[in-house]
Formats: C-alpha cells, structure tokens, sequence
C-alpha cells in the first residue's frame, strides 16, 4: 500500500484516540477544581496545560480558559476540536481504504462539533466526545480487513492510548491536593467496575495504579494498549532487522524498553514517583513514532536541479 496512506491512516488512529484520551483529562481536571476550591487553580492549570504539551502560557489562568482552548479552539493542536478535524482529514486522505460508515462518521462528527461550550454544559460534550470517538473506533473495528491498513490504524490507536492514560495518570497530583481519587481516575477510564471484578473488593491505590499501569486483560492499561502497538508491528514486518538473533529493533525494541521499565519495578517505587514515570511512559510512545514514521513513512526526498557549469 502507499506509504502516504499508511501514514494517514495510522494518524487517523492516535487523532480519534487522542480527541477522547483528551475529554477525559479535561473531565477530571474539571471535577477536581469543584472538589477542591481551596486548590491553587492557576497552577493547575498550568500542570495540566503542561502535561498536555501546551508551552505558550502567559497571564494568569482559569479552567474556563483551560477548557476552552482544549476543547474548542481548533488552532491548537492539542485540543480536541484539532483532533477531531484532523481525525478526518486523515480519513479523506485515506478515503479509498475505509467504509462509507466510518468516513460518514467522522463527517457528521466535524459537523455536528460546537465553535464554542459554555461551563455548564463541558461534561456533556465531553461524554459527546467519547461516545463519537467509541463510535468512530467500533465501526473501524467492524468494517476493516485485518490487512496491512488496520494493523497502522491499531498501531495509531495503541500507542496513543498508552500515551494519553499516561497523561491521564499524570494528573493525579494536579493540584497538589492529591489530585484526583484513584476510584475516580478508574471510573473516567472505564475501569471502576473491572477492577472491582478483577480483585473481588475495593481497589487500594496500589491496586488501582497495577490495574491501569500493566493490566494485560483491560484495553485502556498502558501494558495492553502497548502490546497492541506491538502486535500490530510482528504483523507488519513479522521478521526483525536481525533475524538471526532475534533482537528487537526501532519501534518494538523501544516500547518493549518501556513496558519491562515498568513491568519489574515494585509498584510502591512507581507510586512514589508517577509523574516522572509517566513522562518516560510519554518519551517512550513519542520516540517510537518517530520509528515508525522512519521505518514507513519517510519523507520524500525533492529533486535538486543543478547549474550548468560555468
């Protein structure tokens, strides 16, 4: 297939994933500046503006100015509005490979997306976010061959998701008030009543983080959403650089790195240090993009004329 698809579709994948890691986030933030009104708001703010990658921050902030530019501007690439278009764009791109469902989706989505929320109304638009993004990814799931063009559209999605619930596990000390509950964190990922079921009571915090930390059952674990990453690339190219040894090379050597980081290091020691242990989480997801764009989608290389010699 054409590499120029490949590409769309794979950033097709972490965009849609990327608009509902991102309602998330917001939702939390959100419920934790209500639950906690004594909380210095303004650095908050710029914790969570900072996890979220957002650098160009001046005067002081509020949530509403927070929400706003996360959710509804669509000049800032990491807003949820941006996302979302982008989500189609992608698809366009990609128009040829995905269904009618799925591109007509992503259409009514961009459409149908608010130019501005106003506070009483963000949980709603963020439960709207989610319930498109799940939308958009169940018809993907439903619709695709299993070929080359779903594995890039799944190897998008895993490794934003990790990425994103990383960013998510970041914001527990938001405010430095604790942040939000762990039960609460598991609740905006899904997981509340899994967790539940997967130890039979009440989750402790180290339950909690080991749940949404390296779970291999639960589709939002960084653990499984990055085995899916790394699923998707054996199915891609099934025999590594060094066949002959076995090593793991470019992206897989380096989301392996990441998940055996996590994987054989007591709970506790992570706990003690999440936010550090979540940005590792996020370099390790960002350069192994940038081994996947090496690998699949290198950019083209534009023909230079040269003079006559004088």
């Amino acid at each position: 297939m054409l590499s120029r698809v490949a590409e769309s579709l794979f950033w097709m994948g972490r965009y849609m994933e990327r608009a509902d890691g991102t309602a998330r986030i917001l939702d939390i933030h959100l419920q934790l500046m209500l639950e906690y009104p004594s909380a210095d708001e303004d650095a908050a703010c710029r914790s969570l503006l900072s996890i979220m990658g957002v650098t160009d921050m001046t005067g002081p902030l509020t949530s509403a100015d927070v929400a706003t530019r996360l959710a509804t501007d669509k000049t800032e690439p990491a807003s949820i509005a941006y996302s979302l278009v982008a989500a189609r764009e992608n698809g366009r791109r990609a128009r040829e490979i995905i269904s009618t469902e799925l591109w007509e989706c992503f259409n009514t989505t961009s459409i149908a997306l608010p130019g501005s929320v106003a506070p009483e109304r963000h949980h709603g638009f963020f439960a709207w976010v989610k319930e498109r993004s799940a939308m958009a990814a169940g018809i993907a799931y439903t619709t695709m061959n299993r070929d080359e063009p779903y594995q890039f559209f799944m190897l998008g999605q895993g490794l934003e998701r990790a990425d994103m619930t990383a960013r998510l596990l970041a914001t527990r000390d938001l405010a430095g008030t604790g942040g939000a509950s762990w039960t609460t964190l598991l609740r905006s990922c899904g997981a509340y009543e899994a967790c539940l079921r997967a130890y039979r009571g009440k989750p402790t915090a180290e339950r909690a983080a080991e749940f949404l930390l390296l779970d291999q059952y639960f589709p939002r674990s960084i653990r499984f959403s990055v085995n899916r990453a790394l699923n998707a690339v054996h199915q891609l190219d099934p025999v590594p650089v060094s066949s002959r040894t076995g090593v793991a090379t470019g992206a897989e050597w380096i989301l392996g790195q990441a998940i055996s980081r996590l994987q054989y290091q007591p709970i506790e020691d992570v706990l003690a240090d999440l936010p550090e242990a979540m940005d590792k989480v996020q370099e390790s997801t960002s350069a192994a993009s940038d081994a996947i764009k090496e690998r699949y989608f290198p950019a083209l290389t534009l023909p230079v004329w040269m003079g006559e010699a004088a």
